[in-house]
């Protein structure tokens, strides 16, 4: 084998690598919205977003399809709105069945960090806006 053909299997050998590399790491990716929601939103609204999660038969009301809010507002996915109910300052959300979102990061976040300095608004922001992301990803086409 001549060096120009060996260069080129080495070459072709290492994109090879690389790209098995790159395809491993994107399926091991962390979706962050999809465990925020897993973890604290489909108990109630199902995985499938449309309400019908374990804890259905507790609740005094029916949690919402949230594959649905695009439609009931024009086609158009009503990000602040659904930001503010998971948040839970100063908007109310019905007789308060859903948690408080934000307060519950918050306390996480104190509890986490301890004395370490951090921004808990930030924290708090980025785990409700994943969130909001992958709602945003449920809706109905």
């Amino acid at each position: 084998m001549n060096h120009t053909r060996r260069s080129r299997t080495a070459i072709a050998l290492t994109l090879a690598a690389a790209t098995f590399a790159n395809v491993a790491m994107a399926q091991q990716r962390v979706d962050f919205g999809k465990r925020e929601y897993d973890s604290n939103c489909a108990n109630c609204h199902g995985a499938d977003g449309k309400g019908g999660g374990l804890y259905v038969e507790y609740l005094r009301r029916s949690p919402p399809d949230l594959s649905q809010l695009s439609k009931r507002n024009g086609g158009v996915f009503p990000m602040n709105r659904v930001y503010e109910v998971i948040e839970g300052a100063g908007v109310g959300h019905g007789s308060r069945d859903m948690p408080i979102w934000g307060q519950d990061y918050r306390v996480q976040a104190a509890e986490y960090y301890m004395d370490a300095p951090y921004n808990a608004e930030s924290y708090v922001r980025g785990r409700i806006l994943a969130l909001v992301e992958y709602i945003s990803r449920l809706q109905a086409k």
